[in-house]
């Protein structure tokens, strides 16, 4: 008999690795208010009486809790809707999880520091910025504090699934390359850590698995800041003699990006190292493979 997940909040770049990841060893669920893929069912998890009732009938061994809001300015303008979507949804799969004495997962995200170190370590105490920040972190602090078992992975910048989902980093730049910009702007005061959503599925299926439950950072091997990524990728895909890479600071894109972001974001992984469970690839290789997986013929 196989094991049973329910994975709330699936629809997007994440919920991908994840269905891909854990569809051919469990028997699972997986739900979003969007429904854009036919193994999709439609579930708006801020609904606690229809989220608990599809839990319910399910009856899993797992509860996966991953949607998010995670556009930061969205979150500064719509606090509200942040909090209720990023923090008391949290609150009810908690409550779930508990009541079917399930473990539960949660993640959460580097931007829950401030940047004032270079690099945080799984101890470390956060202070969040901004909206987005302070909702998921009180999400984080309250299945740390509620919750019978659990496994929150923190991560950073997430890249995967390529043009379909990915609304990060990575295909911002390459939808610039797409559209025939010969020169990228590329800010040089934000370090932090890219997280491949296949390794990052890959390390909480062997945290699960060996039930080492608890709190980690969970990205990719290799310190390094968006100038840099930006760097590679174009070098990635041949285009560096015909890309231009200017360095700016953030307030180039102060009227696009208002929401305040730690200066550092970078985190390493010593818990998982200490665990010896660490799926994370050095962000280069991943990288490498996220391109050449998603984004043939992209160009």
């Amino acid at each position: 008999m196989k094991k049973r997940i329910y994975i709330a909040g699936c629809g997007g770049m994440l919920g991908e690795a994840f269905y891909e990841q854990f569809k051919n060893d469990y028997e699972i669920k997986c739900t979003d208010k969007d429904v854009n893929e036919d193994w999709l069912t439609f579930l708006d998890f801020r609904d606690f009486q229809e989220y608990k009732r599809d839990v319910e009938a399910f009856k899993p061994d797992y509860l996966f809790h991953l949607g998010a809001y995670t556009d930061l300015e969205y979150c500064e303008e719509h606090k509200d809707d942040t909090y209720l979507t990023n923090t008391l949804a949290v609150e009810n799969a908690v409550y779930l999880a508990n009541s079917l004495d399930i473990p539960l997962l949660y993640i959460s995200t580097a931007g829950i520091f401030d940047g004032k170190k270079d690099l945080y370590d799984d101890w470390d105490m956060p202070n969040p910025l901004g909206a987005y920040a302070r909702a998921k972190y009180m999400g984080e602090r309250y299945v740390c504090e509620n919750a019978k078992r659990f496994v929150i992975c923190r991560a950073g910048w997430m890249m995967g699934s390529g043009p379909k989902k990915d609304k990060k980093f990575i295909q911002k730049l390459m939808k610039q390359l797409k559209d025939g910009k010969k020169e990228l702007f590329i800010v040089n005061d934000k370090d932090g850590t890219p997280t491949y959503t296949h390794d990052f599925a890959k390390t909480v299926k062997e945290l699960v698995e060996n039930e080492y439950w608890g709190l980690y950072n969970c990205v990719c091997g290799g310190q390094t800041s968006r100038l840099e990524v930006a760097e590679e990728l174009v070098k990635l895909i041949g285009k560096q003699d015909e890309v231009k890479i200017t360095s700016v600071s953030s307030e180039h894109f102060k009227d696009i990006y208002y929401a305040e972001r730690p200066p550092s974001e970078r985190l390493n992984t010593k818990k998982l190292e200490l665990r010896g469970v660490n799926k994370m690839r050095d962000w280069r290789i991943a990288l490498k493979e996220y391109v050449d997986n998603y984004y043939q013929n992209y160009l």
